[in-house]
């Protein structure tokens, strides 16, 4: 386990406005409570609660990834308009202590689904 430091530094805070996420032009989640999460130079990732999103539109996959600052991510397959979309949303169900406020939160990959952000 890494801990986020100048080096590589994390920073999770409540997101001041709406996100919306949308496959195959279905709205499967929407949140006025989203976290967004800045790791180092990487473009920010906006963590869902579970309950804004249609958590029936989801199916976890085999999938596990591991990432040393935050631990290990349960990934989901989407399935809406008729088409499955492999592993287009991850979870930290047990984040490490650095970012435990993002677990059981659900991020979405930005080249499966269309995501929109709209600050307040």
């Amino acid at each position: 386990m890494k801990v986020p430091g100048l080096d590589h530094p994390i920073t999770t805070e409540p997101f001041s406005g709406s996100v919306s996420v949308m496959l195959n032009n279905v709205e499967i989640a929407r949140s006025d409570g989203a976290l967004a999460l800045s790791e180092a130079s990487y473009p920010t990732v906006y963590y869902i609660p579970r309950n804004d999103v249609a958590m029936d539109r989801f199916q976890r996959s085999d999938k596990v990834t591991y990432c040393p600052y935050k631990g290990d991510a349960a990934h989901f397959n989407a399935n809406a308009g008729g088409e499955v979309i492999e592993n287009a949303a991850w979870s930290y169900e047990q984040p490490y202590g650095a970012v435990v406020e993002i677990g059981e939160y659900l991020a979405f990959y930005a080249d499966k689904v269309d995501i929109v952000a709209k600050p307040d």
